[in-house]
């Protein structure tokens, strides 16, 4: 199978192929099903990419069958079979509400999706806390998984690890594919959605800033009052869209241990935020990002104004000020951030404590984020973690 076989799901429409593989990538966590995602992709075929409803329409469908059949094993008390149903159905559901346009409908699939999510964490995970972390008089949500002395033999205060979403991922995503692998390590995860993510955005209408350092302050603080967490060991960690926000809170805020960039994001926000534009205006389908995603996540309803605030979101003049140990993974293969993007912020770093991890086609996880193989790419972190923590 080539390089490109695998991720087009949905030929000439990588919008809708990538989104598929994002879902597909939450099968070994156990919150997809496989043959649910190819069925909802054989349904979407059937009606054609012309269709603006079908997208949203077909994930949504198969997010209800999955919440029907949790809530009637939840109301017989079977929680666990109850849980797996409602991470199915959050998870297709979020899917569905991906490229749906700011709105009530919008807002009414979220909500579906968080119920889900919610439903389904508190009955697969028991160690995941729901917590509100401070936040310039607000709170932002997160979920704090904690590594289980049951099975790691940890005790006491341990390594943290504070995660940040991308653009248009959200907590309950990352608190399985990095907080299950980094609590079997004896790691706890703070998994959560910060100004501009998640919940926060949709809910709580907190949007993103450039200065992400203040709500990585507030994460860390948040992390380093716990009894279980070593507030020497917190490490920041981002992917997607994170993969700016990490470098930069890990340049102002010092007492982060180390930093992880999950996917480095362009160096110049402004330039890759121009050619989406132009892109979407010629060739939608090409592009991964929704028409309307960048303004949505800064709190604008204008396309000119939301490219005049990403001259703000720059690395340059930023990450030679971090003096902690830095990984940065990418896909060889990435189709959303090139690869070179990576090449680019690793040259950029001054600490010595440096490393490049580039995955390529032959070993797995060269798409974005490792999302083709992200169990490779979150035990590449998870390991790295704890030699340089």
């Amino acid at each position: 199978m080539s390089q490109g076989s695998w991720i087009d799901h949905f030929p000439g429409n990588f919008m809708w192929s990538n989104a598929t593989l994002v879902c597909k990538g939450m099968a070994p966590y156990g919150a997809v099903a496989i043959g649910e995602i190819d069925r909802v992709g054989e349904r979407l075929a059937a009606r054609g990419m012309g269709d603006p409803d079908a997208w949203w329409q077909e994930w949504c469908a198969m997010g209800e069958k999955n919440e029907k059949l949790a809530d009637g094993a939840a109301a017989e008390s079977r929680d666990l079979t109850a849980g797996e149903h409602y991470l199915r159905a959050g998870n297709y559901y979020y899917t569905g509400e991906r490229f749906v346009p700011p709105g009530e409908r919008k807002l009414d699939i979220y909500r579906k999706a968080l119920r889900c999510y919610q439903e389904g964490l508190k009955r697969r995970h028991k160690n995941i806390e729901f917590v509100e972390v401070p936040y310039e008089g607000k709170t932002l949500p997160a979920y704090f998984m904690k590594a289980p002395a049951f099975s790691t033999g940890v005790s006491g205060r341990a390594t943290t690890v504070v995660l940040f979403d991308g653009m248009d991922n959200c907590k309950e995503m990352s608190v399985l594919f990095a907080g299950l692998e980094f609590a079997r390590r004896g790691m706890n995860t703070l998994a959560i959605d910060g100004p501009g993510q998640g919940e926060t955005l949709r809910l709580r209408r907190i949007y993103a800033r450039h200065d992400y350092e203040v709500p990585g302050t507030a994460a860390y603080e948040f992390v380093a009052k716990r009894p279980d967490a070593d507030p020497r060991k917190v490490v920041v960690m981002g992917y997607s869209f994170g993969g700016y926000y990490a470098p930069r809170i890990a340049a102002f805020e010092r007492r982060y241990a180390a930093c992880v960039c999950l996917g480095a994001l362009h160096w110049d926000l402004h330039a890759w935020q121009s050619k989406i534009k132009e892109q979407l205006k010629s060739e939608p389908k090409k592009s991964a990002q929704s028409n309307f995603q960048f303004q949505w996540i800064l709190g604008l309803d204008d396309s000119d104004a939301a490219l005049e605030r990403a001259k703000e979101f720059s690395l340059a003049g930023v990450v030679d000020k971090i003096t902690c140990p830095v990984l940065v993974t990418h896909g060889a293969n990435d189709r959303v951030v090139p690869v070179d993007a990576a090449h680019k912020l690793y040259a950029a770093l001054k600490t010595k404590r440096k490393t490049l991890k580039i995955f390529t086609a032959e070993e797995g996880g060269a798409e974005h984020c490792q999302v083709d193989n992200r169990p490779l790419g979150i035990s590449y972190i998870a390991d790295w973690i704890a030699a340089n923590v």
